[in-house]
């Protein structure tokens, strides 16, 4: 099943679009954790560059799918959707690998192209095989297209957006929502 699955990543990654952005007002972000059974998204909307924080959400759905290596988005393309589901951003930040992905085709790419805008995948560590053109290193992170972004504005906007370790302001702020640890 994996197999088959693994063909359709690579026959999607092709659908994916780079394309130069627009005028950036927002970013958004989401992350999402795991406890019991249950996934928990935490999702962000913020001035950019500034990082102001305009709107904050947190979900929690039960989890279908087990942890499977470099098939991640089976398991996290429920809770993300749900977050960002009808919320207005310019730009949407995923913690997960978009075109960095020995598929070409991660959590990012599939959201990316599901609800149709921007998108940029960031990660803390690079998935083996992973072509080396796909990903810049920004940082502390791994940044790489989604869809709909080029790989220079991707880097250029996250740039802005670090704090002083090296991580994306709003997704740091997404992380701790999904967690638990922000009200």
């Amino acid at each position: 099943m994996l197999e088959k699955i693994a063909r359709i990543q690579e026959k999607l990654s092709e659908k994916v679009k780079e394309v130069k952005i627009g005028e950036v007002r927002t970013v958004a972000a989401v992350d999402v954790s795991y406890s019991d059974g249950s996934a928990r998204a935490g999702f962000v909307v913020c001035t950019y560059p500034e990082c102001r924080v305009l709107k904050t959400k947190v979900i929690e759905v039960e989890v279908y799918f087990p942890y499977i290596p470099t098939f991640f988005f089976l398991r996290e393309t429920r809770p993300v959707l749900l977050s960002v589901r009808r919320e207005k951003f310019d730009v949407l930040i995923v913690e997960g690998h978009g075109k960095a992905h020995p598929r070409k085709y991660g959590l990012a790419s599939h959201i990316g192209l599901l609800i149709k805008k921007p998108t940029i995948g960031v990660a803390k560590k690079l998935l083996k095989d992973t072509p080396p053109e796909t990903y810049r290193k920004v940082g502390r992170v791994y940044i790489s297209v989604g869809n709909l972004i080029t790989l220079e504005d991707a880097e250029r906007i996250i740039k802005q957006i670090l704090d002083e370790t090296g991580y994306p302001k709003p997704l740091k702020l997404a992380d701790k929502l999904s967690k638990g640890r922000v009200k």
